[in-house]
């Protein structure tokens, strides 16, 4: 359908364009959410395995990665669901890191930072639209109950011919 082809680029391109921007300035971008990670790691502490890198800008290039790839691959429909997903994991420690307007004593900093965390929000919500739409194609839930259907009702047709075989 035509609107998924124009819907999906557009969406996407905002992920692409930023992830390529935190490439272009990791070490900007670690400075930005250093404080939010050590609050975060500091909650968390003994939750997180040790695998998980701390360095914020590690972090940093691995967001950044998440949303260009993830950003193509719904751009261009390709895993377009795992794809919103996706970028819906990224946009959600984003906003909380960049955009925490509730913190902010300045008036109108603090409302050009609630715009942008609705702004955030409303990406959210075209993510999860993205991320439901199954492109006129039943639902995963919906094949899967049909199989488990199907297979039940052949498990009892061989369950009533073994009884007929053994009678």
């Amino acid at each position: 359908m035509i609107l998924r082809r124009v819907a999906r680029p557009l969406l996407a391109s905002m992920f692409i364009y930023g992830g390529i921007g935190m490439l272009r300035d990791t070490q900007g971008h670690a400075k930005a959410i250093e404080p939010f990670l050590t609050e975060t790691f500091d909650k968390v502490e003994g939750l997180v395995p040790d695998q998980v890198p701390r360095d914020p800008a590690t972090l940093v290039r691995i967001d950044a990665a998440v949303k260009i790839g993830a950003g193509l691959a719904l751009a261009s429909g390709k895993a377009p669901r795992l794809a919103a997903l996706a970028l819906l994991g990224t946009l959600v420690p984003t906003t909380a890191a960049a955009h925490r307007f509730w913190e902010i004593k300045d008036p109108v900093e603090r409302q050009a930072q609630q715009v942008q965390f609705l702004k955030n929000a409303g990406i959210a919500g075209g993510l999860l639209l993205a991320a439901g739409d199954t492109a006129g194609k039943p639902s995963l839930g919906w094949r899967a109950r049909r199989a488990a259907k199907k297979a039940g009702k052949q498990a009892e047709k061989l369950s009533k011919k073994a009884e007929k075989q053994l009678s």
